[in-house]
């Protein structure tokens, strides 16, 4: 049974193309409905990328207090930029705007321009952001076709392991600290490269010690918490 003295802290496997907002939503409708609430305070303690997929850690009740405190430990991801092209976004989201020749790279090249990015760094913001200017967000401006005026934030990029090299594909692993853009990331490695390049997977396995292999889906979750399995 839910013990809405403590709140409730649950690790979601985040389907692809859904907001973090719309986990969060389906959830909340979910505590409502059990608890025979009107409103139930729910958020997430990390947003992600549509395009992305893994670890959301969903806190419910006074659960939501813990938030800053899981947002601020290290965040792992896997995924796979492609080389040769830049895309606005600095992901899926949009199309490419711009080639690049790759030919001249070589898998070296690769781990040198990732070891060269390993370590703490002013990293620049993607327009597509949700970096708030003058209280409207990044997105919305950059979609509009405006150009944010965004400042670099410095992070850290603890680790940066490139799994697998299949040109014009990279496939790799990541930790890194809070605020770090790994569309950013990606952008920069091209750019390391004398070369574009835009992120074209991702899936956030851990959370500090919380991992996505202990995750439900949103169906298991919403079926845990119909029948108090939670």
């Amino acid at each position: 049974m839910i013990d809405e003295k403590k709140g409730l802290t649950l690790l979601i496997d985040k389907p692809l193309e859904w907001t973090s907002f719309d986990v969060v939503s389906k959830l909340r409708n979910a505590l409502c409905k059990k608890l025979k609430k009107k409103k139930v305070k729910v958020g997430h303690a990390g947003t992600l990328d549509p395009l992305a997929t893994g670890l959301l850690i969903i806190c419910a009740g006074k659960a939501t207090k813990g938030i800053d405190l899981i947002q601020n430990q290290t965040k792992e991801y896997t995924g796979s930029i492609t080389l040769g092209a830049t895309t606005p976004s600095y992901d899926l989201e949009t199309e490419p705007d711009a080639h690049f020749e790759t030919a001249h790279i070589t898998r070296e090249d690769c781990r040198r321009a990732a070891a060269e990015l390993t370590g703490e760094y002013d990293q620049m913001p993607p327009d597509f952001s949700a970096k708030k200017i003058k209280g409207e967000k990044a997105y919305d401006l950059a979609r509009k076709g405006e150009k944010p005026e965004l400042k670099p934030k410095r992070i850290s990029i603890l680790e940066f392991e490139l799994t697998s090299i299949e040109m014009p594909v990279v496939h790799f692993r990541v930790t890194c600290s809070k605020g770090t853009y790994i569309r950013s990331l990606a952008y920069d490695f091209g750019e390391k490269l004398q070369s574009g390049a835009y992120l074209s997977s991702l899936r956030r396995t851990a959370i500090g010690d919380f991992t996505v292999d202990k995750a439900y889906t949103v169906e298991q979750a919403v079926f845990a918490i119909q029948n108090n399995e939670l």
